[in-house]
């Protein structure tokens, strides 16, 4: 059963050092078989795992299991950045285009003054 499981994680691993590679790089253009080919890693992990009885688990098997832990938590703290950055820009274009179609009619203003973005 841990070899199963250890095949596993190894594919898993290594699906998640390419997207940590795609993202860091900026190369986006794979991300979305990247992201199906995690799901179906952490779908295949997830019925391995039932049959899994952590109480019998090796010490070499508990510290891989502790290694995958940290390289998932590193991955999800890598997309939250990615995803935070992606609204950002996606905000300052929002606002690009609203400030280019506007003629300052609407735009906020204090004590009669145009408030400056």
């Amino acid at each position: 059963m841990e070899a199963v499981l250890t095949q596993a994680i190894n594919r898993l691993e290594a699906v998640l050092a390419g997207e940590t590679m795609a993202l860091r790089s900026g190369d986006n253009t794979g991300l979305g078989d990247i992201s199906n080919r995690k799901n179906q890693s952490l779908m295949e992990l997830s019925r391995i795992a039932r049959g899994f009885e952590p109480q019998g688990a090796s010490e070499a098997m508990r510290e891989r299991l502790g290694t995958l832990r940290e390289r998932l938590a590193d991955n999800s703290r890598l997309l939250e950045l990615h995803m935070e950055a992606t609204a950002e820009v996606a905000g300052l274009i929002t606002q690009a285009m609203t400030d280019a179609e506007s003629d300052g009619t609407y735009a906020a203003t204090i004590g009669g003054a145009r408030l400056v973005r």
